[in-house]
Order: C-alpha cells, then sequence, then structure tokens
C-alpha cells in the first residue's frame, strides 16, 4: 500500500494550480505571455487590445499611482488565455504621462508600461508677461459638470474656522440644484438658499504648482454677505498660516468691487500692512470679467489686477516664517456666505441666488 500512498501525494501536488488559495506552497512556475509588451496612445486617449496567454487564470490591474486615467477590463479571467482591454483617458495636460499595468498569474507579474502623448499647446494663448509658457489651463469650453480630470470638490459647512454660514455641496444640492456648472465657455459657481440651508461650492484644483504666473478671468457675485475668492493652499498643507495662503482675489460684498490681494505666513498675517495686503477698486467687477493674476517666483510675489501690478511680497531671506512659498500650490474657487469677514456687517439674503463666473484659468511657467 506504500507506493500508492505515494503516487497519490504526488497526484495531489501536482494538481494545486498556479495561485491556488490555501493550497500550500507549489514549485510549479507561472508563465504569463502578454502582447505588445508597451502601450502608446495619444493625448486623446483611447482603447488598446493586450492578447493574453498566462498558465492558469490572471488578474490584471493599473498601478494605484495610474487608476485615474488608465483601467483595465477584465479586472480578472479564469481561462489562461484571453483578451484584456486596457482604455486609456485624454490627457488633458501639456505633460506626456508614463504609467503601467500588471498582468499578475500566481506569484508571476509582468508589467506593460503605458505612454500618452502630451495635449498639444495652444499656442494663441500668451501669458502677458515675457518668458513663459502654458503648462495647465482650463477654458472651460465644454458643457456640463466642471471636468472631474482638473478639479474636486471640498464639502461642508462652517468654512473650516472662518464661522461661515454656507454648505459647499459638490456640484448639486440634495434637491438636486446645480451649483457647479459650465455652459457657453462659462464655469458658474451659485450660492442659493434651499430648504433653510445656504448652498455654494468649493473648487479645488488637483495639480498644485511652484513658481510661475497664475491667472483667472472672474465675475464677482454681488451682495451683502458674499465672499468670493481666487486663492492656493499648499498641497502638502498642514499647519496655517506656517505653510502658507495665496490670495490672487477676495472680496466681500459689504464692501462692493474692492478686490484683496493677500499673502498669509507665520510673520504676516491679517495684519493689514502694506507689506502683505493690498487693494484695487474695480468697479465692474460684478458686471464684467476682469482678470486677476500672479507671478510667483522663488525672490518675490507680484499680484495684478486687469494684469497691473497692486503688491509685491518679497522674500527676505529669514526663512520659512516669512517665505513658506516655495512648495506646490493648488487652486480654490469658491463663494463664501457670512463668516469672520464677509459677514462682519451682516448678510442680506434678499440678494440670493447670486453666483460667480469663471471664463478661464491659466498656469504659465517659465
Amino acid at each position: 500500500m506504500k507506493p500508492v500512498r505515494i503516487i497519490l501525494m504526488l497526484s495531489s501536488l501536482l494538481l494545486l494550480g498556479c495561485g491556488g488559495e490555501g493550497g500550500g506552497t507549489s514549485e510549479t512556475t507561472e508563465t504569463v505571455t502578454v502582447s505588445p509588451t508597451s502601450i502608446s496612445v495619444t493625448a486623446e486617449g483611447g482603447s488598446v487590445s493586450v492578447s493574453i496567454s498566462a498558465s492558469s487564470a490572471w488578474t490584471a490591474y493599473a498601478a494605484d499611482s495610474d487608476a485615474d486615467w488608465i483601467s483595465v477590463d477584465p479586472a480578472y479571467s479564469s481561462s489562461p488565455k484571453g483578451t484584456l482591454t486596457v482604455k486609456v483617458d485624454a490627457n488633458d495636460t501639456y505633460a506626456a504621462k508614463t504609467g503601467s499595468i500588471t498582468v499578475k498569474c500566481g506569484t508571476t507579474r509582468v508589467s506593460v508600461p503605458v505612454y500618452q502623448s502630451a495635449q498639444t499647446v495652444d499656442t494663441s494663448i500668451e501669458c502677458p508677461l515675457s518668458g513663459y509658457s502654458l503648462v495647465w489651463n482650463d477654458e472651460f469650453d465644454y458643457e456640463g459638470v466642471p471636468s472631474t480630470k482638473k478639479w474636486k470638490y471640498q464639502t461642508g459647512g462652517s468654512g473650516w474656522g472662518n464661522n461661515e454660514l454656507q454648505t459647499y455641496v459638490a456640484q448639486s444640492t440634495s434637491e438636486g440644484t446645480d451649483v457647479a456648472y459650465v455652459s457657453d465657455g462659462v464655469l458658474t459657481i451659485k450660492l442659493l438658499k434651499e430648504n433653510g440651508t445656504v448652498y455654494s461650492c468649493r473648487m479645488n484644483s488637483k495639480d498644485a504648482w511652484t513658481y510661475g504666473y497664475m491667472e483667472a478671468s472672474i465675475k464677482l457675485p454681488s451682495g451683502k454677505g458674499t465672499w468670493p475668492a481666487f486663492w492656493m493652499m499648499p498641497y502638502n498643507y498642514t499647519t496655517w498660516p506656517g505653510d502658507g495662503e495665496i490670495d490672487i482675489m477676495e472680496e466681500v460684498g459689504y464692501n462692493p468691487n474692492v478686490v484683496h490681494n493677500t499673502i498669509h505666513c507665520n510673520k504676516y498675517n491679517n495684519g493689514g500692512t502694506s507689506v502683505e495686503t493690498a487693494t484695487r477698486t474695480v468697479s465692474t467687477s460684478q458686471t464684467a470679467f476682469h482678470t486677476y493674476g500672479m507671478e510667483w517666483t522663488s525672490d518675490y510675489i507680484t499680484f495684478y489686477v486687469d494684469r497691473k501690478a497692486t503688491l509685491t511680497y518679497k522674500n527676505d531671506g529669514s526663512g520659512y516664517n516669512a517665505w513658506p512659498f516655495y512648495n506646490p500650490f493648488y487652486f480654490i474657487l469658491n463663494i463664501a456666505w457670512g463668516g469672520n469677514w464677509g459677514g462682519l456687517q451682516g448678510v442680506d439674503e434678499s440678494c440670493l441666488p447670486t453666483e460667480m463666473q469663471v471664463d478661464y484659468v491659466r498656469v504659465f511657467q517659465k
């Protein structure tokens, strides 16, 4: 009977397939063949078919860092041979992308690089300052919700310490009323009251930048209690104001048409001095589009209203307390309601609904 037991034990070991769970250690080497061995797509994106030949069932996935622009179907196949569809979203940036997918059978993994070309730079969009080239923009030349590739939403109430009265939601209220949408080449962010709650939207760019010329064309809302802003916060934020804040444009409705440009850091924070803040009266800020910009280098930040300089804040070389502005910062577009500054003279709900409109947001770098 001993020979029979040996044969049965050997047969059991041979039946252990690649990738089997709970089957112990197998000496079998799994194989995976993938064709093509690399993928290249244009900036427009698209789908590519990949042939898979494995020794048993296999799985496929995009790298975590690439999952927002690369997807695969199917993610699992019980058949050793099959076709995998790799979908690459359109590249809405002016930089080429490199990512990867992985096909796995048991412990064997095959990585397939994915290359995507950059979007063609619109050379008709020129920087008002010399020496800069366009690297990112949203012209809002589409219809519907704001681009989910470029923007994300910060939701909640109270303004994170500013005692604001609005509730920020993503795109629409619980009743389905839009608070952020794109139409006729313009982004509209609304401030409205519905069922006793004032709603608005706070949009953050997914990308962040260090240095460059940043500019947006904006028409401001009206009404006492409104507090619109186009500003930037550090991507790796840990503490405020220590890590810095850059307010390219702010206005409060009780002081209409007076726009503010301000920096915040440990050394200068809400002091109201001419070192850290400037104001400019724009008589038609609520009825017409105006440009609000900033040139940011390692030595200074200069703010612009309608491309005329209003304030230059210089790096005095004293360190982080005065100059935390050497890290990546992202954009924020929002309308607050009330709060420590916006509600300083009360609010007037008769102005609701009101809205801020944005024609474009652009980033240029050297």
